[in-house]
């Protein structure tokens, strides 16, 4: 059996795990709604991701530093749309066509 790679793998973990967040970030993006989010689990989720992007350039690992950055970027705009949202800056259309019929 010939040797794995482990940046090879690395690459190839980093890759599928970034393109996995992709839809839930695309939807968020377009529709700026975020009310089934849960606001602790993405600021512990982004907090996260910093500290893998950190650790990733303390090691000087490429894959962990190209996956996470990326994710970050992404949840870091999920976050900052969320946090609008519940501190009332965002509103979904729809809530408030549904407000003004009251």
């Amino acid at each position: 059996m010939a040797s794995l790679n482990p940046e090879i793998i690395g690459y190839a973990g980093a890759f599928l795990t970034t393109l996995a967040f992709f839809p839930q970030a695309w939807k968020v993006i377009k529709t700026r709604e975020t009310h089934s989010i849960s606001l602790a689990m993405y600021v512990l989720f982004t907090s996260g991701v910093f500290l893998w992007l950190l650790y990733g350039l303390l090691i000087e690992s490429l894959p962990v530093v190209c996956a996470n950055a990326v994710t970050l970027a992404l949840s870091g705009i999920i976050l900052t749309i969320k946090l609008k949202e519940s501190s009332g800056h965002l509103t979904n259309p729809s809530d408030a066509s549904q407000k003004r019929e009251q």
